[in-house]
């Protein structure tokens, strides 16, 4: 049941740009500014990646009051195959 959970997240818009913008980072990103980029509420962004988190996707890493995140080598695995969808389509 959990499995099917976090599945549904990625078969939507918004979790598929956030994993791609986060694999694609040049520099460190925040949720703000991933929100910016995606063109979505901070809050709808900050939803989404606490899902991906207990999924094992993304981490948080404090930095004084902001929060960095990256993703996990599970993330940039999955990131990658959903850029090689991207591309084929």
């Amino acid at each position: 049941m959990k499995a099917k959970k976090i599945f549904n997240v990625f078969f939507r818009e918004k979790p598929a740009l956030m994993l791609l913008e986060l694999y694609h980072a040049k520099s460190e990103i925040y949720a703000s500014s991933l929100a910016k980029e995606i063109d979505c509420t901070y809050s709808h962004v900050v939803k989404i990646l606490q899902q991906m988190e207990k999924a094992g996707l993304v981490n948080f890493n404090k930095t004084g009051r902001l929060k960095l995140l990256t993703l996990t080598k599970k993330g940039t695995e999955i990131a990658e195959y959903i850029d090689k969808i991207k591309n084929l389509i």
